[in-house]
């Protein structure tokens, strides 16, 4: 089937509402991160209650932590990562290789570096609606070969959920969302729907493009773009070298958030009960009394 053109199908680009620069940070154990959502000017942007590029070199990582309440998405740029939790699912996230983790109602897991060197990711944090809050922790794994890709006119796009120039995702949204992560050539330009009832913004990783508008002003890397009413972004790289960027659009739950570091929740009382059940080890947190992971064990935690 001959794909889709995105050209000429936003009829009300949105506009760059608001920009920041996310900066290094320490996370973890000895992990640098640059947190553009969940940082103090920005606690949540419904439904997204994080998102992290993170860099981190062996023995830094992200240790035995528990997680409830929300989904984490892992996708790996450089190097790879091995994650295993209390479970016993364990597995090594390589580049361009995702991981889709539903934590629901508990997971304690790790995450360290698999190889020498630097490893770089991001991690996006999505929210669940309060029905799904306590369902059962499941993945969703994808290979880089796997993430289907489309090309057109100068634009390379991998969906990672969704759907772009007519490639589809297999990811499973419990939270409707869209990923894409998007290359422009030197000239090339892109108009991308987004259901206009969503929540968008755009991470910049590489090169320097213009957002929403052909008179803005240039973005570079490491930049978030919260995006303004519309039903679609358009992009211009005006520049010799290539744009890469992440496009994440999602529904919004429109439901109260309380969040205690790793717990999300909807409640101070349901906060209450998750810190009681994992100092527990109940309701989801059973199998975290006799665990610890491969990584803790080696380096003595």
């Amino acid at each position: 089937m001959p794909e889709k053109s995105s050209h000429n199908v936003v009829l009300e680009p949105r506009l760059v509402a608001r920009k920041f620069l996310a900066r290094p940070q320490h996370e973890g154990m000895g992990a640098i991160v640059r947190r553009s959502i969940g940082r103090f000017e920005l606690k949540y942007f419904d439904p997204f209650l994080v998102l992290d590029e993170f860099s981190v070199t062996a023995p830094a990582g992200f240790p035995d932590h528990p997680h409830r309440g929300f989904e984490t998405v892992t996708y790996m740029l450089q190097g790879s990562v091995t994650h295993e939790d209390f479970e016993g699912h364990k597995g090594t996230i390589g580049a361009g290789d995702l991981q889709w983790m539903t934590a629901g109602r508990g997971i304690v897991h790790s995450e360290m570096p698999a190889a020498q060197g630097t490893q770089k990711g991001l991690q996006l944090w999505i929210n669940l609606s309060s029905k799904n809050k306590m369902i059962e922790p499941n993945y969703q794994e994808v290979s880089s070969k796997e993430i289907p890709e489309a090309t057109k006119d100068g634009v390379i796009v991998k969906v990672i959920a969704g759907e772009a120039l007519g490639a589809k995702s297999p990811i499973y949204t419990r939270t409707p969302t869209m990923y894409l992560d998007i290359t422009l050539k030197p000239k090339a330009h892109l108009q991308q729907p987004i259901p206009s009832s969503w929540n968008a913004f755009v991470y910049v990783l590489e090169g320097e493009g213009i957002f929403g508008s052909s008179k803005a002003t240039l973005t570079t890397a490491h930049n978030l773009l919260l995006l303004g009413f519309g039903d679609g972004l358009e992009v211009w790289n005006k520049s010799a070298k290539a744009l890469r960027f992440i496009l994440v659009g999602g529904e919004p739950l429109s439901e109260a958030v309380v969040q205690f570091g790793p717990f999300v929740m909807n409640t101070q009382e349901e906060i209450d009960q998750t810190i009681d059940d994992f100092d527990n080890y109940t309701n989801g947190f059973e199998k975290a009394r006799h665990w610890r992971s491969e990584a803790a064990i080696s380096l003595g935690f």
